[in-house]
C-alpha cells in the first residue's frame, strides 16, 4: 500500500498524508501544519468565487472547520488538496446559491499537487432543499468555536456569522465606530484560527 501511494502521488502529498495521520492520532501541531500550508490556497479560491475579502474569510474559516472535523474519514484516493478544495468549493457554492451573488468565476477549474486538472462543477436550478440542515449544520459547528471565544468577541461573531449583518449593520447595533468592529472581528477570526488548529477535541 505504501508503496502503491509512493507511485501515485507527489512528496507533497505524501507528505500531507503523513500530517493527516498524526492529526487524527490527536498531535495538534500536524493540524496547525496542514492550516498553515492551505490557508492562502483556499482564501485565494474562495476569493475568485465571491470577491468580497471579509466573507472570504469566513468561508475560509468554515471550510477547514468542516475538513478537520471529517479528517477521520479522509481516504488516501487523492491527494488532500483536491479533497480539501472540494469541500471549500462545495461550501462556497452553498454560500453563493443562498445570497444569489452573480460571478463569472464558479466554473473555473485549478490543477492540484499533482498537476490534474480537477474542475468544479455547479449545478443550475432553484434553492437546495437542504438549505436549512446546511445552515443549522454550519452554525452548529462554528458556535463550538465562538463559545470559546472572549465574552466580548462573542457578541461581534454571533451577529456576523448568525444574524448576517453587514459590519455597517454590527456597528450601528453595538453603537461603535465601524474600524472597531473590523478590528475586532478580524482578531475573532484569527482567534477561531486558532481554536481549529489546536482545540480538536471539541469539534
Amino acid at each position: 500500500m505504501e508503496e502503491d501511494l509512493n507511485s501515485r502521488f507527489s512528496q507533497k502529498a505524501l507528505e500531507d498524508f503523513k500530517l493527516i495521520d498524526m492529526a487524527v492520532d490527536g498531535d495538534e501541531q500536524a493540524y496547525a501544519k496542514l492550516l498553515t500550508r492551505y490557508k492562502r490556497p483556499v482564501y485565494h479560491m474562495i476569493l475568485k468565487m465571491v470577491r468580497n475579502v471579509d466573507d472570504s474569510e469566513d468561508l475560509t474559516i468554515e471550510s477547514f472547520a468542516k475538513a478537520f472535523k471529517s479528517l477521520h474519514r479522509f481516504k488516501k484516493d487523492f491527494t488532500f488538496s483536491t479533497w480539501l478544495f472540494r469541500i471549500a468549493t462545495n461550501n462556497t457554492i452553498d454560500f453563493i446559491r443562498k445570497k444569489k451573488l452573480h460571478t463569472l468565476s464558479i466554473s473555473n477549474t485549478y490543477t492540484d499537487d499533482d498537476g490534474q486538472s480537477v474542475s468544479i462543477e455547479v449545478e443550475d436550478g432553484s434553492p437546495n432543499p437542504q438549505e436549512e440542515a446546511i445552515k443549522a449544520q454550519k452554525e452548529e459547528l462554528i458556535q463550538v468555536f465562538v463559545a470559546m471565544l472572549p465574552a466580548k468577541y462573542q457578541k461581534l461573531v454571533r451577529l456576523r456569522y448568525f444574524n448576517e449583518l453587514s459590519y455597517e449593520e454590527i456597528a450601528v447595533e453595538l453603537e461603535a465606530p465601524l474600524g472597531t468592529v473590523k478590528a475586532q472581528l478580524h482578531r475573532a477570526r484569527e482567534l477561531m484560527f486558532d481554536l481549529i488548529k489546536n482545540k480538536k477535541e471539541h469539534i
